[in-house]
């Protein structure tokens, strides 16, 4: 048996993992017999809070560990890889979104998978919107004030990586505004919220949950969601459209996948435990609290939207000339 331990929040968690041989198929009744791992994409992320937090009440439900093993970087492909290639036990999870199973495709064309073959999806997690948000010292109050202060002086943005939301949203904005800004990624949103905080970048366009408590202390200012409306977890932002940028709409969206081949019933599980976790209205609360709505789906609806965001954004990204810098 394989033990390995990972460092998380100062503290060390121990899991057994692959303790089982891959030609020995594990009975539904028995999974999960020991740790899941679910990765995330750097301490600080919405995955990694998200991983966390589902994580907790699959242990509450299950009994049994759930670690959460970061690897930030790469637009989130790291993490990705680890799962795509992992025993198709179940043991393995990743919280996807728009970096490593969209963006991802055009940008890392050496990334070592298939999104659409490579994993078994669970269900999709949560959607809502980034935010836009400025380090306290940057003289301007509303969306327009920061349009004219970017013609007048350089101002850089930093994002989660290149071809994630926060990026895409960031050339979005730069887009529909007219504005040269600099792009600055960062292996993850809690090093781009660091930046933010330090001073080193000006602005980012981050998920609610990332900014969450600087926002509540007025460290980070919020200027706009991306969005026609405004967004139910964060109401006291104005939306894109209000600001003056209706272009300026992205969905943030996350979800859960397990490795290609894992037994369906162990995947009919793992998706039943989840969207019960998803649809109970504590976690709905906290979660809207937080800034996301839980939107739980069927395996196959999240095949489906995967599917559906590769064609909507791999033209955009390709006519854009955005490029993993």
């Amino acid at each position: 048996m394989k033990y390995i331990g990972y460092a998380i929040n100062g503290m060390v968690m121990g899991a057994a993992l692959f303790a089982l041989p891959a030609a020995a198929a594990e009975s539904v009744d028995k999974y999960p017999s020991r740790p899941i791992r679910v990765m995330g994409q750097g301490v600080g992320s919405t995955a990694d809070y998200l991983s966390r937090y589902i994580g907790q009440k699959l242990t509450e439900r299950w009994g049994q560990a759930v670690v959460v093993d970061n690897r930030a970087g790469a637009g989130g492909t790291l993490s990705a890889e680890v799962v795509a290639k992992a025993a198709p036990d179940g043991y393995s999870l990743v919280m996807g979104h728009a970096g490593p199973m969209v963006s991802a495709v055009p940008l890392y064309p050496n990334r070592g998978y298939d999104p659409l073959k490579d994993f078994s999806p669970i269900t999709k997690t949560t959607t809502g919107v980034t935010v836009l948000v400025l380090h306290p010292s940057v003289p301007a109050k509303n969306v327009q004030e920061l349009i004219a202060l970017s013609k007048q002086k350089p101002l850089s943005y930093a994002s989660a990586g290149n071809g994630t939301i926060s990026h895409l949203t960031g050339e979005l904005f730069k887009q529909v505004a007219k504005v040269d800004i600099q792009h600055i990624p960062y292996k993850s949103a809690g090093f781009a919220l660091t930046s933010i905080l330090s001073g080193e970048t000006q602005i980012s366009f981050l998920s609610p949950i990332t900014a969450h408590a600087q926002l509540k202390t007025g460290k980070v200012r919020a200027l706009a969601v991306s969005g026609k409306e405004r967004f139910p977890g964060a109401p006291d932002i104005p939306s894109a459209t209000e600001a003056g940028i209706p272009g300026m709409v992205a969905e943030l969206w996350f979800g859960l996948f397990t490795t290609a081949g894992v037994p369906k019933p162990i995947v009919d599980k793992l998706h039943r435990e989840i969207t019960g976790i998803l649809n109970t209205q504590d976690v709905r609360d906290g979660l809207l609290q937080r800034g996301a709505i839980a939107s739980p789906s069927t395996p196959a609806e999240l095949q489906a939207f995967v599917k559906s965001e590769l064609e909507k954004w791999t033209p955009i990204i390709k006519a854009a000339g955005i490029k993993a810098d």
